[in-house]
């Protein structure tokens, strides 16, 4: 599952200069690759605590060796660091759900065996409870992501440093109209992201206080602005308007073979080909520095749900995820449930609209998301059989389903009883607060 518009980057023609119709077809080609939905993924972060005393910081240095070691360990998925020493692990394309979360989780189980040994562990939450934002990578790309993000206030350190999440990649769906349709897909992926970003919010402290959001991790990305982080509007083609949105968002940086990059401000993509002369690899990078809520690479990358507690706590939300999307039955309920709350997506588009601002703030409490996400995880349910779901799978998203959904509670809520003194300390097999 490719994040370039073009596979070959060493290709000459990578290195010519485009215009912006030459920008606007081969982002139309690439970005949604359509057939029927075979293959399912997952790419999960977690921030990485002392396992003696996790409110303690882990130290650079100790973190540096504990990920020169993890190299060395055969892993299946991709392992990669994130700007604050977050780890992720990015599974490969898999051709079902079964598949997807054995390969997964073999891998966890190598890397959690591996940190222990350094005395560290994983932490599933999607922002960071206890500490303020450190940067762990020092490279050209993360001097100026930070230089950029820095202009419109501290949110972009967050989201770079102290943010993890669980985000599900799927197919982009048959070009034809129907439940799995790519037009429909990527509707509802704004639509029901939002009901997901809800049930599986779990973030809501930052420097050990309440933010007041139920998911700050999706307050920082709502913080740094539309041109980064939004989604591009969802009336018309999904391939028009997602090669528009490529044009009309900001360059973060040009990069330089030596010395710091450069960090224009106020330049899009299209003003840059018309007054510049960039290349095919330098669209290829700058779609990289684009982080909207579903970001179409070939595939569909759903980027909205924080990272979950307990050691298998990411399986729930990818296997109701693709339940929802692949299953037809399910993905024409889906659509059903969620439509009623487009209404309230229509002023702008996600993430920067009054759905997605509710679902991040009030979690399940919102009324008519915690009836839109029953009916969807009720759904769910019923299909992860016909997906050759586990027995075990299936049962942790039944007491998801009773103890969070049904409920009207998401896991930000158990670590906010805990705080104020009213609920148990943790779940799951990682430790809380």
């Amino acid at each position: 599952m490719s994040n370039s518009v073009s596979d070959c980057g060493d290709c000459p023609e990578n290195r010519t200069a485009v215009t912006d119709a030459e920008v606007e077809a081969l982002v139309r080609g690439i970005c949604f690759k359509t057939g029927p939905p075979r293959v399912l993924g997952v790419e999960v972060e977690w921030l990485v605590h002392e396992l003696r005393a996790p409110q303690l910081p882990v130290t650079p240095e100790r973190l540096s060796a504990a990920y020169a070691a993890l190299r060395t360990v055969p892993l299946r998925s991709a392992f990669t660091v994130e700007p604050g020493g977050q780890l992720e692990l990015s599974s490969p394309p898999a051709g079902s759900l079964t598949e997807c979360i054995a390969t997964v989780s073999a891998d966890l189980d190598a890397v959690r065996a591996l940190l222990a040994e350094h005395g560290l562990g994983l932490l599933g939450i999607g922002h960071e409870p206890w500490h303020p934002p450190r940067r762990f990578l020092r490279r050209p790309r993360y001097d100026a992501m930070e230089t950029c993000l820095d202009r419109d206030g501290p949110a972009g350190r967050a989201m770079m440093c102290s943010s993890a999440s669980v985000q599900v990649c799927l197919d982009a769906g048959y070009e034809e109209p129907g439940p799995l349709g790519h037009g429909r897909r990527w509707w509802l992926a704004h639509q029901l992201g939002a009901v997901l970003l809800a049930a599986f919010a779990n973030s809501p402290l930052a420097e050990g206080r309440p933010t007041g959001w139920r998911s700050t991790r999706q307050l920082r990305w709502m913080e740094i602005g539309p041109g980064r982080a939004g989604a591009p509007r969802l009336n018309g083609d999904p391939r028009d308007a997602w090669a528009r949105h490529v044009l009309d968002a900001p360059v973060m940086c040009v990069r330089r073979d030596g010395g710091p990059w450069d960090v224009p401000e106020g330049l899009t993509f299209r003003e840059w080909t018309r007054s510049g002369a960039p290349t095919r690899e330098d669209l290829d990078y700058h779609i990289t520095t684009l982080f909207p809520p579903v970001r179409p690479r070939g595939h569909l990358e759903l980027r909205m749900i924080d990272a979950q507690p307990g050691d298998d706590g990411w399986i729930v939300p990818l296997a109701v995820t693709a339940a929802l999307f692949d299953d037809p039955e399910t993905a024409e309920t889906a659509y059903r449930m969620v439509k009623p709350l487009a209404e309230r997506a229509t002023a702008r588009p996600a993430p920067h609209n009054p759905l997605w601002s509710d679902a991040a703030r009030l979690g399940l409490a919102d009324p008519e998301l915690h009836e839109a996400a029953v009916g969807c995880f009720t759904a769910a349910l019923e299909a992860l059989p016909r997906l050759g779901a586990t027995a075990e799978v299936t049962h942790a998203v039944t007491e998801y389903l009773e103890r969070y959904v049904a409920r009207g509670r998401c896991p930000a809520d158990d670590l906010l009883d805990h705080l104020h003194g009213t609920g148990r300390r943790s779940h799951g097999k990682d430790s809380r607060t």
